[in-house]
């Protein structure tokens, strides 16, 4: 059909400019047809003639739907039904039909089975849904794949983000702490994928309830929401963290960022969505800020005292004292060796509980280790050999002036002997304490004493007054020192 303004112009040519139907038909390259129709009235009524009966086509029809009840359970979402295939078998069951009658067939019956999508409304503090992406960031210079987690309250379209090395039930739970930590508020419902961190297993059918996991099901009791499930395949459900969860990769994630650790990216990165949040605004001149701050007082208020996102593990120390998790290895006190742990995995910090002591490692990868030598003292004071294997690291830990010291002994003396001195260094940190040991090394370090000598300083100044009775403290005991028979063996070596 022709449009007004066309229409217009053709009764205008012949009705007021006097021209014949057939100029107007040629200037305006249309029938003449075309042009009477139009001069007769003005918006003319499609005559929409009578479908006649088709019984071959309705014949076609039948057969593919019961070619699809048939293929139902020897079908997938890539090995799927299509036209040509369905032509393919009807021509071969004799039918005569064309293949485009078969595409027209499989057209309508999808767009007759697809869904329709309602409108739906978000009331303020009513939901959040929840999602991870995978994201590209360099660390330290090391191009990496992390996760990043979003959470979307659905009202004001506020967004929490937050990267994370894992996407596994532990960064699951402290994304959620995190997320209304950073919203001061709990939304009434939170929509989820069925993901493995939340969903145990599904009962019944997919329609029905799901099993959530003991972790999940406790920090949905602890800050007192509902936790809801989209349906499988059906990402639409959650449209609006699907949609956001790309923007924010496009906007604030590219180019790659880059910084020393992952928590600093995520930092940035939130920081970034905060300040956006201020930016943006609607038709109405309002802000996703200024909706969030009118949605945060219909949030519910959070508990007193935040979910311990965290998971338990029971393991046995080996007989080097150390306990293995997830691949890493993390040592503990030598005097846990064979005993029974008990481990708080959390996203960046493992604790570790044995017989109401506590040791806390931070997270390392899968292959790594994390191992600290100040819970080898007492072994490494019986074992200069060991001492002198482990002495760059052990002296790093611990510090100065003991870096010190090594290089002294061994500039000195050389490593065997510096393992040997170091050692017995070793078993005075464990009769005195580090930090006392610590104040006497720097002191004869400053008053350059010879290497020999520092054990014996330290053993002099480290020397504690003993309680004896009134009658006996006027009588002074000198100790030996090993000191003293090496000036014995040097002066008989002399004569």
């Amino acid at each position: 059909m022709l449009k007004m303004d066309q229409v217009h112009v053709i009764r205008h040519k012949v009705h007021i400019e006097g021209q014949s139907v057939r100029r107007v038909a040629r200037e305006m390259k249309l029938s003449r047809r075309t042009v009477a129709k139009y001069l007769k009235e003005a918006s003319p009524v499609r005559c929409e003639s009578v479908k006649r009966p088709c019984p071959a086509r309705e014949r076609v029809a039948e057969r593919i739907e019961t070619l699809f009840v048939e293929w139902h359970e020897r079908t997938t979402h890539k090995q799927r039904i299509t036209g040509t295939r369905l032509h393919r078998q009807l021509i071969e069951e004799g039918y005569a039909i064309g293949k485009t009658t078969v595409y027209e067939l499989l057209r309508e019956r999808r767009r007759s089975a697809a869904e329709v999508f309602v409108p739906l409304v978000y009331h303020a503090g009513e939901a959040a849904q929840v999602d991870f992406f995978e994201v590209t960031v360099d660390v330290a210079g090391v191009r990496r794949q992390v996760w990043k987690f979003v959470m979307r309250l659905m009202h004001s379209g506020y967004d929490f983000v937050w990267l994370y090395e894992r996407c596994d039930q532990l960064s699951f739970l402290d994304a959620h702490v995190r997320a209304f930590a950073h919203f001061d508020g709990v939304p009434s419902r939170s929509i989820y994928d069925n993901l493995a961190a939340a969903v145990r297993r599904k009962v019944g059918s997919w329609t029905h309830e799901r099993q959530l996991t003991e972790r999940f099901a406790a920090l949905s009791s602890h800050y007192l929401f509902e936790p809801c499930f989209a349906r499988p395949y059906t990402g639409h459900d959650k449209g609006g963290v699907e949609a956001r969860g790309k923007g924010i990769r496009l906007q604030h994630l590219t180019p790659i960022p880059s910084g020393g650790t992952l928590r600093e990216i995520a930092e940035r990165v939130l920081e970034e969505v905060v300040r956006h949040a201020s930016l943006k605004h609607d038709s109405t001149g309002e802000s996703v800020a200024d909706r969030f701050a009118v949605e945060q007082k219909s949030l519910r208020l959070l508990p007193a005292v935040p979910f311990a996102a965290r998971v338990v593990r029971m393991l046995s120390a080996s007989r080097s004292a150390t306990v293995q998790i997830e691949g890493a290895l993390y040592s503990v006190p030598s005097r846990w060796a064979r005993l029974e742990v008990t481990a708080y995995l959390g996203v960046e910090e493992i604790e570790l509980v044995c017989r109401s002591e506590r040791e806390v490692h931070k997270r390392v990868e899968s292959g790594k280790r994390s191992v600290r030598y100040r819970h080898y003292l007492s072994e490494l004071a019986r074992k200069p050999q060991a001492v002198r294997q482990v002495a760059q690291e052990l002296v790093a830990e611990l510090g100065e002036p003991f870096g010190q010291l090594w290089h002294l002994l061994v500039a000195t003396h050389g490593g065997l002997e510096a393992g040997r001195t170091l050692a017995r260094l070793l078993a005075v940190i464990g009769s005195y304490g580090e930090e006392e040991v610590r104040q006497c090394l720097a002191r004869a370090i400053a008053e350059a004493a010879p290497a020999p000598a520092l054990l014996a300083l330290s053993d002099e100044s480290l020397s504690r007054q003993v309680e004896v009775p009134e009658a006996l403290r006027s009588y002074q005991v000198e100790a030996g020192r090993a000191a003293d028979y090496d000036w014995m063996l040097a002066a008989g070596g002399e004569r």
